[in-house]
């Protein structure tokens, strides 16, 4: 059921793409048949092979997020993608895969897990290099991601709990230090989606347009093409962040809560997996439980993130929808971390 949950939710998002872009509609065909190769062909060959250079893959794209950082394609002040021409790449999002499984093998370690502070400051690095580097970009969006990841893993790790309330500790100090290093941008996000009369038609106006966007939706939708409001541009990056609120307009209430229902089939089926190796109790068994827990943390952050910011109950956050927004890097990404699934 997993894969055909999969595939309905891509091709869901192929027809929103169809309404809205017929160029971008046809890169994203050949951007989910490029994901769905690499998933049957990562599948056929199992992921023993990730798994055993989870460390040469970690520091791979670390030195890809360094160099996106340095030379990478600026789009709207953010350094987020390389350029190859026919692609851009975006190597905060193939990372995360292979994050979670760099994470799940280094949570394993005996050795590692001693309880010396030194050992949990290693740890912490691992984590911390990628997340600066990522909210340097600037994306506070992704870099929140990673974050959630880590410290869902940091819980169900063998680590003693006392690290998590130092870590906790840090994050209450270090709080005001993080609003004054933030962009003026996300700091009018935060407000305007406090208040959203600060600012109608600048900071908060796209979760405005998001709000009216789905109200027009109505039971049915509009149609295929026919939404004014994404079609006419009222509303802004109606096919990336926003490509929910798009979508409800073109097919309704109706359309949307079938999306919302394999969601949840994919995120009842991880919760499965991850149960299922957490009463498993080999070290093998522990490294996939915690690949597991990594890919549900993944998907469910980022899917109630973009939910909440098209309702308009959580800031905008720069991050899109799985399988239904457009991009290649994400879901090529996400169907490579499905496939190392166990």
């Amino acid at each position: 059921m997993n894969i055909f949950s999969l595939i309905f939710l891509s091709v869901f998002g192929l027809f929103n793409l169809l309404g809205l872009s017929q160029e971008l509609f046809l890169r994203q065909l050949i951007y989910l048949f490029l994901g769905f190769l690499g998933y049957f062909i990562i599948k056929s060959i199992g992921s023993h092979f990730f798994r055993i250079n989870n460390k040469f893959f970690y520091w791979f794209f670390i030195t890809v997020l360094i160099v996106t950082f340095m030379v990478g394609l600026e789009v709207k002040g953010s350094k987020r993608w390389l350029n190859f021409y026919f692609f851009n790449f975006q190597g905060s999002e193939f990372f995360k895969v292979f994050f979670i499984l760099f994470m799940a093998e280094i949570l394993t370690i005996k050795n590692l897990l001693s309880n010396s502070f030194l050992n949990f400051i290693k740890v912490f690095l691992y984590f911390l290099i990628p997340f600066i580097i990522i909210f340097k970009q600037p994306d506070l969006g992704n870099a929140m991601i990673y974050f959630f990841i880590f410290f869902t893993l940091l819980i169900f790790s063998n680590f003693s709990k006392k690290y998590l309330g130092y870590l906790v500790g840090l994050i209450v100090t270090f709080t005001p230090v993080g609003w004054l290093i933030m962009k003026d941008y996300q700091k009018a996000r935060i407000l305007s989606f406090i208040n959203p009369h600060l600012d109608v038609q600048g900071s908060a106006y796209n979760m405005i347009q998001s709000v009216i966007t789905i109200g027009s939706g109505m039971f049915f939708g509009r149609g295929l093409g026919l939404g004014t409001q994404s079609r006419l541009f009222f509303l802004p990056e109606n096919t990336t962040d926003f490509a929910f609120a798009s979508l409800i307009e073109q097919f309704g209430f109706l359309g949307g809560f079938f999306v919302l229902i394999f969601f949840t089939i994919i995120i009842i089926y991880l919760v499965k997996k991850t149960v299922y190796f957490y009463y498993q109790k080999s070290e093998v068994d522990q490294k996939k439980f915690l690949y597991c827990l990594g890919m549900l943390t993944y998907f469910v952050s980022q899917t109630i993130i973009n939910l909440g910011m098209n309702m308009g109950i959580m800031p905008i956050a720069g991050i899109t929808l799985p399988f239904i927004s457009y991009g290649g890097s994400s879901v090529m990404a996400l169907l490579i971390g499905f496939a190392l699934i166990p």
